[in-house]
């Protein structure tokens, strides 16, 4: 069985496709985020959000959310009205990952102890 991989070896990581996709959703919370968004698809709200991960501060939350929408991994509809609503929602190419996200958890589950 032949190794390929999907990285040259005289190519720095940051400059490949699977450097691109660690840049998206590389970090603590990306990936729990896409995640929840698509297991409460059509859309969560901000606070709906934050319970539902648990322990993340507000200002992670923000930040994480800002990367992402600037990413186009999530989409970021506001309301005026008030007091303000936010729904936030996984993008086409944010569900594009749900994939991904899926075989990692299937390896997970198979090499957990």
């Amino acid at each position: 069985m032949e190794n390929k991989s999907c990285v040259e070896s005289n190519v720095k990581l940051e400059d490949t496709g699977f450097g691109y996709t660690l840049s998206l959703i590389g970090g603590k919370y990306k990936m729990i985020i896409i995640y929840k968004l698509y297991e409460n698809s059509p859309f969560m709200r901000y606070n709906e959000l934050k319970r539902s991960i648990g322990n993340i501060s507000f200002k992670t939350l923000t930040s994480t959310l800002k990367e992402l929408e600037e990413d186009n991994i999530i989409i970021r509809k506001e309301y005026p009205q008030i007091p303000p609503r936010v729904e936030y929602s996984l993008s086409k190419k944010g569900r594009t990952l749900i994939p991904i996200l899926n075989m990692m958890c299937d390896w997970g589950e198979k090499n957990s102890i």
